[in-house]
């Protein structure tokens, strides 16, 4: 009998995204040719939880027209700032048994703009996405050049937002798939963001595993060795490459479907809390992005419980 209760629970997992996906989600990321009012905004695109990706936005940043790798050496190009740097391009990802996270340098930025241009070498793959509002934190000179959060957005989610991150790295640096408990608006400067996205809908195809945390340490050799947190408790964490899932492994993940899209320059990707979300970019892409904490309402209630049942069903 409760054999028989626990896979009509799997069931019921196994096709709710599909319901899911038939009332709410999106075949692809709409473009919109301009940015939406607030009450557009919050009607269309956060209420529902659907991204979208907003033309037209940034064209009254100077930023846009200013911040070429000229700009950045002259301006801030003394200024020192925390790159994250990996053996493969990977920050926060799965390798192997561990959950890894990247070796912390401070460089001076006109170091790792040497590096992107090719005119010196570093050990690994480096990316500026220390996060934590990284721009006002660690490069302030650039500030005026934008605008300190997104009006329309602001006033839609009746907030500032928590954090304004600057982002810089090589075309080898991947995020690894993952949620945030964020509203993201993220900008795209220069160059361009190739986005493959989740709704969390999709929670009960996507794996997680618990790993043991560990961090890179970089020697002064110039190589690479892991080095477990052991005061840290086990991470949870995906493991799957949505680029190259192990579908032997993950056989679920196959029911899953993505949504991809590319942001280019003067481009805002809306992309809503808890969408899960794997990124790549073109060489020396500049993106700022701005953290709205998301409500921790009804909709945030009923992500838990469906995380909740597919661990508990045995379907993670």
């Amino acid at each position: 009998m409760a054999e028989a209760a626990l896979e009509a629970v799997r069931k019921e997992l196994r096709e709710f995204p599909a319901a899911a996906r038939e009332l709410s989600v999106p075949l692809a990321v709409p473009y919109l040719s301009e940015p939406p009012t607030p009450l557009q905004f919050f009607r269309d695109w956060v209420c529902p939880s659907r991204p979208c990706v907003i033309r037209n936005a940034l064209k009254h940043w100077p930023a846009l027209q200013k911040w070429s790798f000229p700009y950045l050496r002259a301006t801030v190009g003394s200024t020192e700032v925390s790159v994250a740097v990996t053996p493969d391009g990977y920050a926060d990802a799965v390798r192997g048994d561990r959950f890894v996270m990247p070796a912390e340098r401070r460089l001076p930025l006109s170091c790792v703009l040497d590096v992107l241009e090719g005119q010196a070498q570093h050990p690994g793959v480096l990316y500026v996405q220390k996060q934590c509002s990284n721009l006002p934190g660690e490069l302030p000179q650039l500030l005026p050049d934008l605008e300190p959060h997104v009006p329309w957005a602001s006033e839609a989610l009746g907030k500032l937002p928590d954090a304004v991150n600057f982002w810089l790295g090589e075309a080898a640096a991947v995020t690894a798939l993952h949620k945030d408990h964020y509203e993201n608006l993220y900008c795209v400067v220069s160059g361009e963001k190739h986005f493959l996205l989740h709704p969390p809908s999709d929670r009960p195809f996507i794996p997680y595993e618990l790993y043991t945390p560990a961090t890179y340490q970089l020697t002064t050799e110039g190589s690479f060795k892991m080095v477990d947190e052991e005061a840290m408790e086990k991470v949870p964490w995906i493991p799957l490459d949505p680029l190259a899932p192990d579908l032997a492994r993950y056989p679920r993940y196959s029911e899953a479907q993505a949504l991809c899209c590319t942001v280019q320059a003067g481009e805002i990707l809306y992309l809503p809390a808890l969408w899960f979300h794997h990124v790549q970019q073109s060489h020396g892409c500049i993106a700022v992005n701005f953290w709205y904490d998301m409500e921790y309402d009804l909709k945030y209630s009923y992500f838990q419980l469906l995380d909740s049942l597919t661990k508990a069903s045995g379907l993670d």
